[in-house]
């Protein structure tokens, strides 16, 4: 291949998953093309690669997935320990579960608000 094909390769590796759809999408409103009909296993495989080089992810969500009705007052406490929430708006958080209840969080502080919340006895869940 040519020094330029192979840098284009080279490039493409650095990409996150979210920035390569955002280039499919370029590709096919640039060229008039729709990747998903020609896509075949040739395509497939290509996407594995770099996928398998994508970083380890570093800011995650906590969600609070569900919250038993004896166990309310407890996740309460908790949810507005971690988000410095108001009494009220605290509550409605909770009774709108499932709800995000922080966004983009380092992994060791999202593991032990989900751990705080389990032990007051919600459901809790990162993405």
């Amino acid at each position: 291949m040519s020094e330029k094909i192979d840098q284009i390769v080279e490039d493409l590796k650095t990409l996150t998953l979210l920035e390569a759809s955002e280039l499919v999408s370029k590709i096919e409103e640039t060229f008039g093309v729709d990747a998903s009909a020609a896509a075949g296993g040739g395509v497939v495989m290509a996407a594995a690669g770099p996928a398998e080089e994508v970083e380890e992810k570093t800011e995650f969500n906590v969600m609070l997935d569900e919250v038993p009705a004896d166990k309310k007052i407890a996740v309460l406490k908790v949810v507005r320990g971690l988000t410095g929430l108001g009494l009220k708006e605290a509550k409605e958080l909770v009774e709108s579960a499932p709800k995000q209840v922080q966004e983009g969080v380092a992994k060791d502080a999202a593991e032990d608000a989900q751990k705080q919340i389990e032990a007051a006895g919600g459901k809790a869940s990162l993405t």
